[in-house]
């Protein structure tokens, strides 16, 4: 297992060690001895499994305090466009997102650490995989909208499948003000 720096602290990509021959590939997606080695210490509570259309863009969805989530995503089919929004309010980084191509081929990963806004824009039909360190808590569901022009994400895509609850999120001025900045 190889870890990519993203520039964000405590935001990392990793690239698992393919064992390859004429049958296929195996791989260990995790293992917690493996990283505890590589310093990544957190404990995964529960795992979940989403199916996205090619188009359909979900996001930017996080947990509330004392809910946050840890989570190590990957695609197991297709790719994604995978974004992570530092919304730690004492993070020098705060406010900046990061932009990844998860797929299917490579199984690299994203481990995004608690204090992250997620989404992802399925650029083929895709099945995403992630583990949490926390277990999800629908009161403290939370989200800021993928359009927001303070983050200006490039999304490459100008007219993705959007929930009507994506939709009705939160610009990250409304998420600030929330939380006293």
């Amino acid at each position: 297992m190889k870890i990519k720096e993203t520039g964000i602290q405590g935001l990392i990509e990793l690239m698992p060690t393919l064992l390859q021959d004429d049958r296929g590939w195996f791989m260990e997606s995790y293992n917690k001895e493996t990283f505890s080695s590589l310093g990544l210490n957190m404990e995964f509570v529960q795992d979940n499994l989403s199916f996205s259309k090619a188009g359909v863009l979900r996001g930017l969805h996080f947990q509330q305090k004392p809910y946050e989530q840890g989570k190590l995503v990957k695609v197991i089919k297709g790719e994604v466009l995978d974004v992570a929004v530092d919304i730690r309010p004492d993070s020098p980084s705060f406010g900046q997102h990061f932009i990844v191509l998860l797929t299917a081929d490579q199984q690299n990963m994203l481990y995004l650490p608690e204090g992250f806004a997620h989404g992802f824009l399925a650029i083929k039909d895709s099945y995403l995989f992630y583990k949490c360190t926390r277990n999800y808590h629908k009161a403290s569901d939370s989200g800021i909208k993928f359009d927001d022009p303070e983050l200006n994400i490039d999304w490459g895509n100008t007219s993705p499948i959007i929930s009507e609850k994506d939709k009705k999120l939160q610009s990250f001025k409304s998420y600030k003000l929330s939380i006293g900045l």
